[in-house]
This record gives structure tokens, sequence and C-alpha cells, in this order.
């Protein structure tokens, strides 16, 4: 794990750098996305495993109130694609 520090809007901001299996499908988007998509992608991965690490419940629960949340802000599957295609 590599650890970085950085200042964002006066704020200091620590992140680390994780290795984590993807199939390749899913590599080559991610390698092939605009830095700024790949920074959401990455600041979404984070919520995730905060979501998941916070939780003191099942995995598929934090993900189904994740799912319920997001659809109650009004992402749509058909939004969700345009996001992560850049449309």
């Amino acid at each position: 794990m590599s650890i970085f520090v950085s200042r964002l809007g006066g704020q200091t901001r620590t992140t680390a750098t994780i290795n984590v299996q993807v199939d390749t499908d899913t590599a080559s988007a991610f390698a092939a996305a605009p830095e700024e998509d790949r920074n959401k992608l990455s600041s979404l991965w984070g919520v995730l495993v905060h979501e998941y690490q916070s939780a003191a419940r099942p995995f598929q629960n934090v993900m189904d109130d994740l799912g319920r949340n997001a659809k109650a802000r009004g992402l749509t599957p058909k939004k969700l694609a345009s996001i992560l295609n850049d449309e």
C-alpha cells in the first residue's frame, strides 16, 4: 500500500493506493477512462468500503441500502451508465 498526502480546497487529505483484483474488461475500462472519471470511481470505491467497514450487518445489506439511497436521490441505471460512460 502506498500512502499520499495532498491538499485540495484548503484541506489536507491522506490517500492510499491499493490493488484490487477485477476482471480484465473492468480493468481495461478503468485504465481507459479519463483521470476525472477514475477519480470519481475511486471516491465511489472509498464510500463503498467505508460503508462496509462501519456497518455491523452483512455486506449485501450495505449494498441494498446504497442502492435504495441512490434511487431515492434520483439515480437510475440509465443515469449511472451515462455517468460511467461520460455521455
